[in-house]
């Protein structure tokens, strides 16, 4: 044999694969072969440490930095408890915004429900015309 020293074995325990151009993981530093190189295709315990994705607050849509070695979870759950800019209870915004139209009805939705004939707003249970008694006749489109 001319080059005894050429290749290496996959470190795949399924594959064990003679690769001459065998390519090395970026996280556990073992040689794989083109088909068990990537951190999925091997299984690779310390592919966490090479996730580059950034999670963002779903409160207020703000990318929340992560630390190498710490849950993307807990952090974010932590600016959701403290620095978070956009906190239900927090801000004086108000959120369910949209009066039901109906007398006597006293309930608010956070998005416009409008009736179809008469264009008032109402809530969910009040939405249908003959739900909030709509003196108008219905719009035809032509």
């Amino acid at each position: 044999m001319e080059f005894p020293d050429l290749g290496k074995h996959c470190s795949e325990k399924t594959c064990r694969r003679l690769d001459f151009l065998p390519l090395r993981c970026s996280e556990c530093h073992r040689d794989f072969c083109k088909d068990h190189f990537t951190c999925a295709a091997h299984s690779c315990p310390l592919a966490f440490q090479k996730d580059v994705r950034v999670p963002v607050c779903p409160l207020c849509h703000v990318p929340v930095p992560v630390r190498r070695g710490q849950v993307a979870d807990v952090v974010v759950g932590e600016h959701m408890d403290g620095g978070c800019r956009s906190r239900p209870g927090k801000s004086g915004e108000k959120v369910f915004t949209f009066r039901c139209s109906r007398e006597g009805c006293k309930r608010k939705e956070l998005l416009p429900v409008a009736c179809a004939q008469c264009r008032a707003h109402f809530c969910i249970r009040h939405r249908h015309p003959l739900d909030h008694r709509c003196g108008r006749p219905a719009v035809t489109a032509c």
